[in-house]
């Protein structure tokens, strides 16, 4: 009966879950369908840990994507982030292996996650077109949420910061029932804070509920709800240049908004998910994700460039509302067999996504603004006053679904050897309204094909190569009114992968090449023949090949070390337009990573120290016209265990407060931000014995 029914437990899986390991590395990763070890997956991987995200007090996914080798996270034109990898956006992202598209639609999505729901952030670098279908090489996230565990457990967390910087988080968990067949998670969460920019202000609420119940000793359904809910007065788009392309060195307090500037994000999930155990080696899942967001903003913005009187700049006020729905679900079956004398693990599944969204926009320009003399006290606006005073109120809708067959096969024919073949059909479909005119897409029964293959040389070391496509159907439209033929790519990658100490510590080096190919280009020969300007020709061709080295885990007993570097280059290779340039403009070619965390022997085992360092070589302006300094970021951190229930920590970042440019849609006009000065922020952390 329900009643007396043990906790499920699974023999011969990895357990994938960080909180509570104490560690920076994980033992398998889930985002291929299935618990794998890292260094069984021929593609470069990363996973965030609960504790490396506790110890540098990363609290959103932009945080996380930036303190990742090889990841960048492009600063939006407001809060959020557009993410890319090895040059690529990122264009979906996982939410708990299902897919949803996300970086997808203009102003609607930056990226904002709060990672207060979740265990851990999976990275998968590289094509991943075999489990989420159409869309950019840039690589994959997936996001694994936190659930209730077999034991109870409360955390009560509280932060004091820099700039009336206050935070407030219960996390609670564990069995509901007394037979432990039912288990929950808790997570309420309160941050509010002002900023080193005048005027800017954020309040940001989150709450999540999960429960999961062993149904019998074979099948467990989850259910999990989360809601972010924040309020803010934010700057959008940064700084102007002045004309020639120089910095104008403004003080990284000045706020070119209004005060009558504001925004509000709210961002509800709902997850679902069954998993069924046959036996010991066969499992279905099917899982489900919804997602409602709502954004909208009424603000002040300014724009260049200007001169070095500072005159020549315009001010814009802009309102914004937009809602998207989305809807995901995968399915997959699972298992491992011996056949012909060989080791064989087979995944077979299908999943589905949907995008809709209802959009509007609406701007006015004024001129005549000075940067040296920013007027905040401008006339207060709204979405309505802003239309009717410009004439200009945009009205659009996008509608994206996609759906799809998968599956790998993997086989060891010999003990150290496994060969890994799959593939994925996939059906695309496109539309979006917009100025009454709309456009659509469809793609029918699009193959993807992907192989790999694993050497292990010994227990702890293996070698890899793998090989894969991506497809990326376009919207533009050729001299004789067809649409352009999808963009195609290869991805090649091999590596070097170990498993050290007991698996307390893996490691990575990589090489990669990604040709993409069939890039929509301007069509001289044709004229302005498509609605007054050029069409376009599926012609362009771009080039990203790279290395990245990676270590992490407990490298010596009691240091917990994350090591990151990537060498990415992007280079057109067919573009009558940008031939031979850069490709990611917001791409530095060289980029280290590095935290490591101490927790000292001894009579001082009650303390820990912490260090790190983001360094980064220069990139150049989206417009082209100017270059961004490279930047050091030095940070620290000291914590302090004065019971086994009671603990501080003391984070530092910008410890010797460097001024410079993050990577951004920087150009002349706007859209140049300064990294954050030095800052503070106190941790107390109340996890009493239970």
């Amino acid at each position: 009966a329900a009643a007396t029914l043990a906790p499920v437990t699974v023999t011969g899986t990895y357990n994938t879950t960080t909180d509570g390991t104490g560690s920076y590395t994980s033992p398998a990763v889930t985002i291929g369908k299935t618990a794998q070890a890292l260094k069984d997956i021929p593609q470069s991987i990363t996973v965030l840990t609960r504790q490396r995200m506790d110890d540098q007090d990363m609290t959103s996914l932009p945080d996380a994507v930036n303190n990742t080798a090889g990841m960048v996270g492009v600063q939006g034109v407001g809060a959020g982030v557009a993410i890319n990898s090895r040059g690529f956006p990122v264009d979906l992202l996982q939410y708990d292996g299902v897919s949803l598209l996300r970086n997808s639609y203009s102003l609607g999505n930056w990226e904002q996650d709060s990672l207060v729901f979740y265990d851990r952030v999976e990275i998968l670098r590289g094509a991943a077109g075999l489990l989420q279908g159409a869309g950019s090489p840039g690589g994959a996230i997936n996001l694994v949420r936190k659930r209730g565990g077999a034991e109870p457990s409360v955390v009560v967390t509280g932060k004091v910061g820099s700039w009336d910087h206050y935070g407030l988080t219960l996390d609670a968990g564990g069995p509901l029932n007394e037979s432990g067949t039912l288990r929950g998670r808790v997570v309420l969460d309160e941050d509010r804070s002002h900023s080193y920019i005048d005027y800017v202000w954020d309040r940001t609420r989150n709450l999540y509920a999960a429960l999961d119940y062993d149904i019998t000793e074979n099948t467990t359904v989850g259910l999990g709800v989360s809601n972010r809910y924040s309020k803010s007065r934010p700057m959008f788009v940064g700084y102007p240049r002045f004309e020639g392309g120089g910095s104008i060195d403004l003080p990284r307090s000045t706020f070119t908004g209004s005060t009558w500037n504001r925004a509000t994000n709210d961002q509800t999930i709902f997850n679902a998910d069954v998993t069924h155990r046959f036996n010991s080696s066969w499992r279905f899942r099917l899982a489900g994700v919804a997602m409602d967001e709502d954004n909208t903003t009424v603000h002040q913005r300014v724009t260049g460039p200007v001169q070095r009187d500072g005159s020549g700049l315009d001010y814009g006020n802009f309102g914004v509302d937009f809602t998207s729905r989305q809807r995901g679900m995968d399915m997959s079956v699972a298992g491992d067999f011996n056949a012909w004398g060989m080791a064989q693990e087979v995944v077979i599944g299908a999943n589905y996504s949907k995008l809709t969204t209802n959009d509007r926009f609406t701007r006015a320009w004024e001129s005549g603004g000075n940067i040296f003399d920013l007027d905040h006290h401008r006339p207060w606006q709204d979405i309505d006053s802003i239309a009717a005073a410009s004439g200009y109120d945009s009205r659009s809708a996008y509608d994206i679904r996609q759906k799809g067959i998968y599956g790998t096969w993997r086989v060891k024919p010999t003990q150290s050897l496994a060969l890994i073949g799959g593939g994925r059909v996939g059906w695309f479909d496109y539309r979006y309204s917009g100025g009454g005119d709309t456009t659509t897409s469809s793609t029918s029964g699009e193959f993807i094909p992907y192989a790999g293959v694993v050497y292990s040389l010994s227990d702890n070391w293996s070698v890899y190569g793998s090989y894969t496509t991506v497809f990326e159907p376009q919207t533009e439209r050729t001299v004789s009114g067809s649409l352009l033929k999808p963009i195609e790519g290869n991805n090649y990658e091999v590596g070097l992968k170990g498993e050290l100490a007991d698996g307390r510590v893996n490691t990575l080096l990589a090489l990669y090449r990604y040709d993409h190919k069939n890039r929509a280009v301007n069509d001289y020969d044709a004229g302005f023949a498509c609605n007054g300007w050029y069409c376009s020709r599926a012609a362009g061709k771009v080039r990203s090949q790279g290395v990245e080295a990676e270590i992490s885990g407990e490298v010596v007993r009691g240091l917990e070390l994350y090591a990151g570097y990537a060498y990415n280059t992007t280079k057109f290779l067919e573009d009558p337009d940008n031939q031979g340039k850069v490709f990611s403009t917001w791409t530095p070619k060289h980029m280290l990573r590095l935290w490591a965390n101490y927790k000292l022997p001894g009579t001082w085992n009650r303390l820990s120290v912490g260090a790190g360092v983001n360094t980064q070589t220069s990139t150049i302006s989206s417009d082209r016209e100017f270059k961004l300094a490279g930047f050091t970021i030095w940070n620290a951190r000291v914590g302090y265990q004065a019971t086994p229930e009671l603990s501080f920590g003391l984070n530092v970042n910008n410890v010797f407060d460097k001024k410079y440019y993050v990577p951004s849609y920087n150009t002349l006009s706007s859209n140049n931000y300064y990294g954050e000065p030095r800052n503070v922020m106190l941790t107390v952390r109340y996890a009493p014995k239970l």
